[in-house]
């Protein structure tokens, strides 16, 4: 099980960090770079070639303002390119979100909330899931855990308002 994680730029790393723990903590192999679809742009068109041929399975990519590196990147592979538009700007992320959703027909980039890489990892894994019967096992006994955590909490709720 492997993912590359691709971000513009290093001011990015917090925002994405969270992603590559969760993706780590289900044995999944992350491969994480740093390459500006702007000022990096044949250094990622190496990257590409080397994850579109190395068992790579999902690709995510977190960018900010013109949010160009998702777009990118799908246009250089047919792997499930998952987008992370970031905040930063005077738009505080609506840009980078407007830009990711608007891809063209045919190069499609699944998208998530604003800062959202929690949700790309899951997603990531979830794609992935499909494939790797533990990956399935792992997330099906974690959604319940989630369950019976929120039923717990409402239970308190219940009681200290009855």
């Amino acid at each position: 099980m492997k993912t590359a994680i691709i971000m513009g730029s290093t001011s990015d790393l917090p925002k994405v960090e969270p992603a590559v723990e969760i993706l780590k903590n289900y044995g999944v192999e992350v491969n994480v770079r740093c390459l500006s679809a702007h000022r990096a742009h044949a250094g990622l068109s190496e990257f590409m070639k080397e994850i579109n041929e190395d068992g790579t399975e999902v690709v995510i990519t977190a960018a900010g303002m013109a949010a160009a590196l998702p777009g990118v990147v799908a246009s250089q592979t047919v792997l499930p390119v998952i987008g992370v538009p970031l905040s930063g700007s005077v738009l505080d992320g609506m840009d980078a979100l407007m830009s990711i959703v608007q891809m063209p027909s045919g190069i499609p980039v699944a998208t998530v909330a604003i800062n959202g890489s929690k949700n790309a990892a899951y997603l990531a894994l979830q794609i992935m899931a499909v494939k790797h019967e533990e990956l399935h096992k792992a997330l099906v006994e974690d959604r319940q855990k989630m369950e019976e955590a929120a039923m717990k909490a409402n239970e308190e709720v219940k009681a200290r308002f009855a």
